[in-house]
């Protein structure tokens, strides 16, 4: 059940046209009043022929008047409204069952507390089966104005405990980051002018995908007028910004402006303070694990720094939860970025999942942006590579992501974060959703050139002492067979195949897993992409470059068993 208080107007007459109206689109039906102030006093224009609008505003505005009149200022922004509605799949709900619902939430906002016979006048009109619609007007009868201070998260608490007692749907309650809804308004017209998405959503996509390519707040400007979107800089005399608004183009006012929306109307998270805050930490550096591993590509090195995260290391201290938050908010910038390079096959998945994490990116934690600029700059990589990975590289980052998505939602919901988990969890169904489409080739292919079946048994033989819990569900898994060809590939190179199983299944546990043997052959592809050093192996092909170079039969066996190689697992 969501109460969307409204901003407060000035023309109760009016408001009251539009409840007891047809609609926009002939949609309301049968308004009429559950619940109010004074009921047996109060005229119904919906059930009483006699009764008009006028007069139920009247009879609404009358303590708003007699204050103006003693004041001897005229009172503006009285009208207090309140849209009430259940979900979709929600059971119907009787007139009594609103009216209670009604008068629980006014009480919970201050405008008609419990007992109080001197509150505010107020009504609740129901002309859906879905939802009400609470008109109140700010003064109450002793001339004096209602505490209405934090009313949104007051009514939000009632709401979900509305929905318990009710046995409706129940939301995830927040914590006051959350984005603001798109208004009716905001929805018929994009209806009328033919758009996919209102202009805030539009808007919001089009400054998110310009973040990850920003090393600063001037270029994050360029960037969005590059792409299409109308800004208005606001400067001071100094030059320094002021401030910023964005319009979608073709989205004008009344006047024929443009409609421009400030950042923080947009998200919490998009105003200017909050930009650069991030974008301080995004100076053009040579990414750390570039400088060590110079041959690998942006997505590897990508897949390196989400190894790094310390989501599930981190607990109550302030310090930690800062680095957390601020890995997140990174995180939704490297699914962001992976989204614009993918291919366009897998970019429906990761755009929605990149939505999805958004929500994850901001809670009341105050993020130390510093503390993830490494991975900030990973994002960056990627937009500047511009094509895609090749080979495996994209498979293996996005399940990297889908598991540092798991380890978000966990690290949120530890902390009672309900709707930041709730977004997180959201998001891993999309990134494993692109896994999918873009690990099913690949599969094919490695089950395709699986080994021989004594190299299997002897690697299922490794499995059951590595993950003994899990062996039976991962044998049985249709990924099996390209496991075994990725785990014989990894041995060929100088990996232990038992190492790599415990240590795959050591970060990223298997109970919830759909498809255990997928997860682990994502993890282990990345972790043995190179040769494993080995001062055996090396000092063999040192004795190779001698004049005389060794037969296959002065290899000794002992040496192979030094170098991680089991000889009798070599025919594939």
């Amino acid at each position: 059940m969501i109460a969307a208080i409204k901003d407060p107007g000035s023309n109760t007459r009016g408001l009251l046209a539009y409840l007891y109206g047809p609609g926009r689109h002939d949609e309301h039906r049968d308004p009429h009043i559950v619940a109010g102030f004074a009921m047996l006093a109060m005229p119904d224009p919906g059930r009483e022929e006699q009764a008009t609008l006028t007069q139920l505003a009247r009879y609404l505005d009358e303590p708003v008047h007699l204050r103006n009149s003693e004041v001897g200022l005229k009172l503006t922004n009285h009208v207090w409204h309140c849209p009430v509605r259940a979900a979709p799949e929600d059971r119907y709900l009787s007139d009594t069952e609103w009216a209670d619902i009604a008068h629980r939430i006014v009480q919970t906002a201050g405008i008609a507390p419990d007992g109080d016979d001197l509150a505010c006048r107020w009504i609740a009109v129901r002309h859906a089966d879905d939802h009400i619609h609470i008109v109140a007007t700010t003064v109450r009868e002793d001339g004096r104005r209602p505490k209405l201070h934090g009313s949104g998260r007051r009514v939000a608490t009632a709401c979900r405990q509305i929905e318990k007692d009710y046995g409706l749907r129940q939301l995830k309650p927040g914590d006051g980051t959350a984005a603001k809804r798109p208004t009716q308004a905001e929805m018929h017209k994009a209806e009328r002018l033919g758009w996919k998405q209102t202009s805030r959503a539009w808007l919001e996509d089009r400054i998110r995908d310009a973040i990850p390519h920003a090393a600063g707040i001037e270029e994050f400007l360029a960037y969005l007028q590059a792409d299409g979107v109308e800004v208005n800089i606001r400067r001071l005399p100094s030059g320094d910004l002021k401030g910023y608004s964005v319009a979608r183009p073709g989205d004008l006012k009344a006047d024929g402006t443009p409609n421009y929306l400030s950042g923080s109307k947009i998200a919490p998270d998009l105003s200017l303070p909050k930009l650069q805050a991030l974008l301080a930490t995004s100076a053009l550096e040579e990414h750390p694990t570039a400088r060590r591993n110079r041959h690998s590509t942006s997505w590897q090195r990508t897949t390196d720094a989400l190894d790094a995260l310390h989501l599930a290391e981190t607990d109550g201290d302030t310090r930690d939860s800062a680095l957390a938050q601020a890995q997140i908010t990174a995180l939704g910038d490297i699914i962001n970025a992976t989204a614009q390079t993918a291919p366009e096959g897998l970019r429906a998945e990761l755009r929605a999942a990149t939505r999805a994490v958004a929500r994850a990116q901001r809670s009341q934690v105050r993020a130390d942006h510093r503390t993830a600029a490494d991975l900030r700059r990973a994002a960056r990589d990627i937009l500047r590579a511009g094509d895609g990975p090749g080979g495996n590289a994209l498979t293996v980052l996005i399940a990297a992501l889908v598991w540092a998505a798991v380890l978000a939602g966990r690290w949120h919901q530890a902390r009672g974060h309900h709707q930041q988990a709730h977004a997180a969890n959201l998001a891993v169904q999309h990134l494993q959703g692109a896994y999918d489409q873009a690990a099913a080739e690949h599969l094919a292919a490695l089950a395709h050139r699986q080994p021989t079946q004594e190299t299997i048994n002897d690697l299922a033989h490794d499995l059951r002492a590595a993950i003994p819990d899990h062996a039976a569900r991962i044998l049985a898994d249709p990924t099996w067979p390209a496991l075994a060809t990725v785990l014989a590939d990894a041995e060929a190179s100088g990996h232990q195949p038992r190492q790599l199983l415990t240590e795959a299944a050591a970060r990223r546990e298997l109970a919830t897993a759909r498809q255990p043997a997928k997860i682990l052959l994502g993890r282990i592809q990345h972790t043995s992409r190179n040769p494993k050093p080995n001062r055996a192996a090396d000092a063999a092909r040192l004795r190779t470059t001698r004049p005389v170079a060794p037969t296959l039969g002065t290899v000794q066996p002992a040496l192979a068993h030094q170098s991680g190689l089991n000889p009798q697992r070599r025919k594939r």
